[in-house]
């Protein structure tokens, strides 16, 4: 876990909706982006900053420690894996991995990680994809928590939770920075869903195609 700022159970409530409010007010909003009808939102002015970007990490920080806290016995850790879905979760889930003292562990696209994987495949709006993972990644009874940008239909994620599972991981939760509410994609998904900001009402679209 992170020792540069512990964790108070106490104060961490005050101290997250603070920083959930300047992580919101830092996004960009681009009406009718990619097409007409569609409020785009950029989370990419969280990473240019280097304030929001360590704010947004110690939200997640928050969250994460004080859901999964560390035990006092064996086997002490509240986190072992950060997983990142490609391509936006690899922006802040190794970060996060290294406040928590996890390791991280990425998702990619068929054929593109190198040795032994397993693939599963998911349908996305528009037609199949597959996501692979080294097979060596997790370790059979470790605890692992999914990290990505946005959840919209829940195809991507769903896949990379299948993925941890088929290595013995055990799944404690889904974590994005938004969520479009509306598509229903946390209904997929069989473990619990956490999104760090206010999702969007039908409408709206968050970034890239709906995952």
């Amino acid at each position: 876990m992170s020792t540069d700022s512990p964790i108070d159970l106490g104060e961490s409530g005050g101290e997250l909706a603070l920083l959930k409010t300047t992580l919101r007010g830092a996004l960009r909003q681009y009406p009718n982006f990619p097409s007409s009808g569609i409020l785009f939102e950029d989370i990419l002015p969280l990473f240019s900053n280097p304030t929001l970007h360590d704010s947004l990490i110690r939200a997640l920080e928050i969250h994460v420690l004080t859901s999964f806290p560390p035990a006092l016995t064996p086997p002490f850790s509240g986190v072992d894996v950060v997983v990142g879905l490609e391509a936006r979760g690899f922006l802040f889930g190794p970060s996060l991995a290294l406040k928590l003292g996890a390791g991280f562990v990425p998702v990619r696209k068929a054929g593109k990680l190198p040795g032994e994987t397993v693939k599963v495949k998911y349908v996305k709006e528009y037609g199949e994809d597959s996501f692979e993972m080294q097979k060596d990644a997790i370790k059979a009874g470790q605890k692992v928590i999914v990290v990505d940008d946005i959840i919209a239909t829940g195809g991507s994620a769903a896949a990379a939770g299948e993925l941890v599972k088929m290595l013995g991981g055990q799944l404690l939760e889904y974590i994005f920075i938004l969520e479009l509410d509306f598509l229903k994609g946390r209904e997929k998904l069989g473990a619990p869903v956490y999104t760090l900001l206010s999702g969007q009402e039908e409408g709206g679209l968050g970034i890239g195609e709906r995952r």
